[in-house]
């Protein structure tokens, strides 16, 4: 056990640290957000006993001793920041330019859709909104949404489907009438997300790092958005010419309004602001 009190995580822990979640999660953890995991790592600390940020990394960098901690550090790791209707004008081209040309090529087929860094779901469930008001339209079309994300705690609060008041402002009231549940308690300011947009979507974890992402289908549309921005170039090339390899044959991937895939050697060509249509 290592007794004497650290301020923050000692230098040459935090190196090694970092090499070890770029190794394992593709993500940059430069010596500026040292702080920042020092921080998160400190309420680690709490909850398993450590008083040591040494323990506690040599505890991490050895897996097989680290057990299910890995799964909380790896949660502590990554930054999960989303809302409803975030970049609107994405769900705007999905609603006017992707569904409709869909529907026309593809009558009878059902309309598949990922969110692959779905964080706590609110991609999620806007997607199924979207297309819930698409499908009250245009009768025969059917769709089905994957949601993934790497941190366990964020997919769990996902399926709970429940979130607060405040978090749900960004929904249209018409939609929020016709889709979200409240809760039977008045005093409880939370929102449930209703049945018809629950059993649309499959939820599941996903390291963009791994070979295989256990994706079966051909998808036609990829959102990954304001994600990649925590990686570096050759990492970025390899998940994004990924993506491709799961998209069907014109689909498109959306990624966030900081991102770009500009002097990438990834098979895709924009079509849009932060749009891009897989080539051949």
């Amino acid at each position: 056990m290592n007794s004497a009190r650290e301020a923050s995580i000692p230098e040459d822990k935090f190196r090694q640290l970092s090499q070890f979640i770029y190794k394992q999660t593709g993500i940059l953890m430069p010596d500026s957000k040292r702080a920042m995991l020092t921080a998160r790592i400190q309420k680690r600390l709490r909850v398993v006993g450590l008083d040591s940020f040494t323990d506690y990394v040599d505890w991490i960098l050895n897996p097989r001793e680290a057990g299910g901690e890995l799964t909380h550090f790896i949660d502590i790791v990554t930054t999960n920041k989303t809302d409803f209707f975030r970049e609107p004008q994405h769900f705007e081209y999905l609603s006017t330019q992707v569904l409709p040309a869909y529907t026309q090529d593809n009558p009878s087929k059902a309309f598949k859709i990922w969110s692959a860094a779905c964080s706590s779901g609110e991609e999620p469930y806007t997607m199924s909104i979207v297309l819930n008001e698409f499908q009250a339209k245009n009768q025969g079309f059917s769709f089905q949404i994957l949601a993934t994300d790497l941190s366990t705690r964020v997919l769990k609060s996902g399926k709970n489907g429940v979130y607060a008041m405040d978090k749900v402002a960004p929904i249209p009231m018409p939609l929020k009438k016709k889709y979200l549940l409240k809760h039977k308690d008045s005093s409880k300011k939370v929102a449930k997300m209703g049945p018809e947009l629950r059993k649309t979507i499959r939820f599941q974890q996903l390291n963009f790092m791994d070979n295989d992402y256990g994706v079966r289908e051909k998808m036609d549309v990829i959102f990954c958005r304001n994600a990649i921005i925590y990686f570096d170039r050759p990492t970025t090339e390899q998940i994004v010419n990924k993506f491709a390899r799961y998209l069907a044959p014109n689909g498109f991937l959306f990624i966030g309004h900081s991102e770009t895939l500009n002097n990438l050697k990834v098979p895709f060509k924009p079509v849009a602001p932060t749009i891009y249509q897989k080539t051949s």
